[in-house]
């Protein structure tokens, strides 16, 4: 085979494996069309108790880190800066309009090792999960960083209401 053939086989295989890349994607989405992200801003009065910068990792189904979500505003990794407030929490993604979990979604927060991408020492990601509808939970990782993965969850912890809080 000549380097001209060789060249064109390899190009032909590229182009292939991105088509079935961009054939899943889409895919994806399809599935994962059904949730929306909350955006919008917490609710009037909500005293901010910190803003943590750092970067958004994935959300992805409920003790499922693997399973990545297709979610508008929460599909590709990205810088965000987290705020915390009295009334629950919001992601400020670029590019992207405000993401607000109020307390009443969120259902823990705690540390984690790994993500779909992203494997960092040990509980170096703050894991978030919150409901993104009335039955369904998902995982939302951070990494934050100007503090540790520790401080994040302790900050959004006391937000979280139990069943006999409500």
């Amino acid at each position: 085979m000549t380097r001209e053939g060789a060249l064109l086989v390899m190009a032909g295989v590229a182009a292939v494996a991105l088509a079935l890349l961009a054939w899943a994607w889409v895919r994806r989405t399809r599935r994962d069309a059904r949730y929306s992200a909350p955006v919008g801003e917490l609710p009037d009065g909500a005293v901010e108790t910190g803003v943590f910068p750092g970067l958004y990792v994935a959300t992805t189904r409920h003790g499922e880190p693997l399973e990545r979500l297709a979610i508008r505003g929460l599909g590709f990794r990205s810088r965000v800066d987290v705020t915390v407030t009295s009334a629950g929490i919001a992601l400020d993604l670029p590019g992207q309009p405000r993401i607000a979990l109020t307390r009443d979604r969120l259902v823990d927060a705690a540390q984690a090792t790994v993500a779909i991408d992203r494997v960092v020492e040990r509980d170096g990601l703050t894991r978030v999960s919150w409901r993104i509808d009335d039955d369904t939970v998902v995982d939302t990782y951070l990494r934050p960083q100007e503090a540790s993965a520790r401080s994040l969850a302790e900050a959004i912890r006391p937000l979280i209401t139990t069943g006999s809080d409500e």
